[in-house]
C-alpha cells in the first residue's frame, strides 16, 4: 500500500493519512513493542507521531525520542501541554511561565532541539490569548517549535486564537485535536467549518471510540480482562461506555459483515471519508492493533454506508443525548450561589 500524504490545513506541512498516537508507550506497551510500532510505521510510510508530556507518566516522551532519533527529520513529531503536571499551581495552563518550563521538559525528555507540532492540550480559561500566542511566537522564533495547535478546544477558541494571532502577526495555529467518532459527532457543528475556514488542518484522536466501536464489546458479556474495559479504564468509563454506543457497535458490525470488512475497519473509515479530516490519530498497544488500522484506508465509503451512518447518530450529535466529557466539559452555565 502506498501511502497519499495530505497537507496540514492550508500549510506547506505534508502528514501521512494516519498519525501514530503513543498514549500506551511507556506504559501498557514496553520500550521494546513500542519501537518495533514505531519502526513498522515508518516502514510502512507513515510519518506523523503523537504524545503528550503526561502519557505513561512522562515515559511516552522517552519511549518516542527514543525510536525516533536516528530519523528525526523524517518524522513529523507533535507532543502537548497544559495538563496539570503537579500540585504547583503553575505547573499547568497556558501562561508564559509555564509553557517555558514544559517546552523545556518535552525538548529533553524527547532529546531532540525542536517540536513539529506544539499543542495545548486543553483550554485555559484563566490565561489571556495574548499571552499564549505571544509566548508560542517567541518558541517558534527560536526554534524550539515549528508550529502549535489546539486540543480539545471549542470553535470560538479557534476564532479567537486565529484573529489574535493575526493581530499580533504571529502564524496561527495550524492544527485541531478534537474528540471524533461515529458515537461522538459533535464536531461537526461549528467546529470543523471554523478549522476549514481559518485554515487547520483536523487531526482526531478516539476514531474508534477506545476500542467500542469494534464491536467486542457486548452489554450481557463480562468484557476481557485484557481490554480497556476489562481493566476499568478511567477514560473508557468517563466516555465511552455507554449502553447507546455499544448498541451501535453491534448493529455497525452487521452491516460491516455484508461488506467484508470488520466494524473498527468500517468505523475509522468513516472518519477518514470526511474531506475536512486530515490524518486521524491511531493509538495501538499492541503490534497487532497496529497491523489492523492499516486495512481501514482501502475501503471506499458507499452513499449506503453514509445514510447507515445517520440513521444511527445525528449528524453534529453524539449517541447518547446530553453527552458531556467531564475531562471536557462545557463551561457556560455559571449560576448564582449564596
Amino acid at each position: 500500500m502506498t501511502l497519499k500524504y495530505r497537507t496540514l490545513g492550508r500549510n506547506g506541512l505534508h502528514v501521512s493519512p494516519l498519525c501514530l498516537g503513543t498514549m500506551m508507550f511507556g506504559g501498557e506497551t514496553d520500550e521494546p513493542t513500542s519501537r518495533r510500532i514505531v519502526n513498522r510505521a515508518f516502514e510502512q510510510g507513515v510519518n506523523f507521531i503523537d504524545t503528550a508530556d503526561g502519557y505513561a507518566a512522562f515515559q511516552s516522551e522517552v519511549v518516542v525520542g527514543n525510536a525516533i532519533r536516528d530519523k528525526r527529520d523524517n518524522w513529523v513529531l507533535a507532543t502537548k501541554f497544559a495538563s496539570p503536571r503537579g500540585e504547583d499551581p503553575n505547573s499547568q495552563g497556558t501562561s508564559r511561565k509555564y509553557i517555558r518550563r514544559a517546552v523545556e521538559g518535552s525538548l529533553k525528555r524527547l532529546g531532540t532541539d525542536y517540536i513539529d507540532i506544539y499543542y495545548l492540550h486543553r483550554e485555559d480559561k484563566d490565561t489571556n490569548v495574548a499571552e499564549t500566542v505571544r509566548t508560542l511566537g517567541d518558541l517558534i522564533s527560536e526554534g524550539k517549535i515549528r508550529y502549535y495547535g489546539l486540543s480539545n478546544h471549542r470553535a470560538w477558541k479557534i476564532a479567537e486564537f486565529s484573529r489574535v494571532a493575526d493581530q499580533l502577526g504571529i502564524d496561527r495555529p495550524i492544527v485541531s485535536q478534537p474528540l471524533y467518532n461515529i458515537a461522538n459527532r459533535q464536531i461537526e457543528f461549528e467546529h470543523l467549518d471554523a478549522c476549514d475556514y481559518y485554515g487547520l488542518g483536523v487531526v482526531p484522536y478516539s476514531p474508534l471510540a477506545r476500542g467500542v466501536l469494534t464491536a467486542k464489546y457486548k452489554m450481557d458479556e463480562a468484557p476481557s480482562s485484557e481490554s480497556r474495559a476489562g481493566r476499568n479504564d478511567r477514560r473508557l468509563q468517563e466516555t465511552e461506555w455507554r449502553p447507546e454506543s455499544l448498541d451501535i457497535a453491534q448493529r455497525i458490525a452487521m452491516h460491516a459483515a455484508e461488506r467484508g470488512i470488520t466494524p473498527g475497519h468500517f468505523a475509522l473509515a468513516w472518519v477518514l471519508n470526511n474531506r475536512l479530516i486530515t490524518s486521524p490519530i491511531v493509538g495501538p498497544r499492541t503490534e497487532a492493533q497496529w497491523e489492523d488500522y492499516l486495512p481501514a484506508l482501502e475501503y471506499r465509503f458507499t452513499a449506503e454506508d453514509e445514510a447507515l451512518v445517520n440513521e444511527l447518530v445525528v449528524t453534529g450529535h453524539s449517541s447518547t443525548p446530553g453527552f458531556n466529557d467531564p475531562g471536557h466539559n462545557f463551561f457556560g452555565r455559571r449560576p448564582y450561589v449564596g
